[in-house]
């Protein structure tokens, strides 16, 4: 693929045009500065840069500007998964990030989260680099995101072995869209495989990687309400209306169906059947990246700590509103200030 290309690149120390030529005879877009990771690719092949080099020099521009050296410029492992997994761990419930890293951004994804003190089990690809994702904060919602490496069957295989080994009291979180190299059926496929062992899913996702899971019964679900609507072909606008269709969910499978509704609040539909609805925090919206998983970490924490579903609800609210309103992601004393305010 265009990697192959890039990498032949690097092996026959091309230029830049060269480079580009070859994506084109190739059928593939020529590099351009979509991306950090593309601008580093062009200054490298237009000074001669080897892999080597390439890979220190992005590796010394990501230490200067990790949010120390300049504020306005900050890096973080990110990823839907990453974010729950880095928020659990600020509310102290231990937890276990899984996936698949590739290239030096995938090195770097595994340093910082140990640094965080996160764990993680990732399968390192042979191939490919892991995606570098934009958000641009003075503007309005400005981001880019790019194109994660390809994930060979054989990888595929060693997460699912990996899952497989899941126990009872376990609880596995399957957030976010899926790379398009894998089958659009892997959520449904995944629940399919651990479904008789007792096992809590949370699943935060759209369309029908979060309708196909729910013959499955998720312990949980997490749209947001433009999610919701679009899983029946309406326009949600108020948390009466997102309730009626999270109702639905429940009906269809899942145990509770926690709806973010951004500045409207929230609202969810328990295992119970019981309706708990929240009005938006008040705060200052610094950073929105990550709220949503924030909320599903929060609630997580809540549950855990006291099997009540209206204290899970008021923890998920309030981490959800703790992140948007930071530079980063939720911490604990954030979060309980926010609690208490419910």
């Amino acid at each position: 693929g265009r990697l192959s290309v890039l990498a032949e690149g690097f092996a026959r120390k091309m230029d830049l045009k060269e480079v580009n030529e070859r994506l084109e005879d190739e059928g593939y877009e020529t590099l351009y500065a979509r991306s950090l990771y593309e601008a580093g690719l062009i200054y490298a092949f237009s000074h001669h840069l080897d892999y080597e080099s390439w890979k220190e020099l992005y590796r010394k521009y990501m230490e200067k500007y990790d949010g120390v050296a300049d504020p306005k410029k900050q890096i973080f492992p990110g990823g839907k998964g990453v974010n729950v997994s880095i928020v659990l761990k600020n509310l102290g419930v231990k937890s276990i990030a899984l996936g698949f890293t590739a290239g030096f951004v995938g090195e770097e994804i595994r340093r910082r989260l140990k640094l965080s003190g996160v764990p993680e089990e990732f399968i390192p690809l042979n191939s490919g680099c892991s995606r570098i994702n934009f958000k641009w904060k003075e503007s309005e919602g400005t981001e880019i995101n790019g194109k994660g490496p390809e994930i060979p069957k054989e990888a595929l295989e060693e997460l699912l072995r990996r899952l497989n080994r899941l126990e009872k009291t376990d609880i596995l979180v399957l957030a976010g869209s899926i790379p398009e190299c894998l089958p659009k059926t892997i959520y449904r496929d995944i629940l399919s495989m651990v479904s008789d062992r007792g096992i809590s899913a949370v699943v935060d996702a759209s369309g029908s990687l979060l309708s196909e899971v729910l013959p499955y019964h998720p312990f949980l679900i997490k749209p947001n309400h433009h999610e919701l609507g679009e899983l029946f072909g309406v326009k949600l606008t108020s948390r009466e209306e997102a309730v009626l269709y999270a109702e639905k969910l429940r009906t269809m499978g899942a145990s509770n169906v926690l709806v973010s509704m951004a500045g409207k609040g929230a609202v969810l539909v328990d295992a119970q059947g019981k309706i708990h609805m929240a009005s938006a925090q008040e705060g200052v919206l610094v950073n929105a990246v990550g709220a949503g998983d924030s909320m599903v970490a929060g609630f997580l924490a809540g549950w855990l700590k006291t099997g009540d579903y209206a204290y899970a609800f008021r923890m998920g609210l309030a981490a959800g509103s703790a992140s948007a309103f930071s530079e980063t992601l939720a911490t604990a004393e954030e979060v309980e200030k926010l609690r208490a305010q419910l």
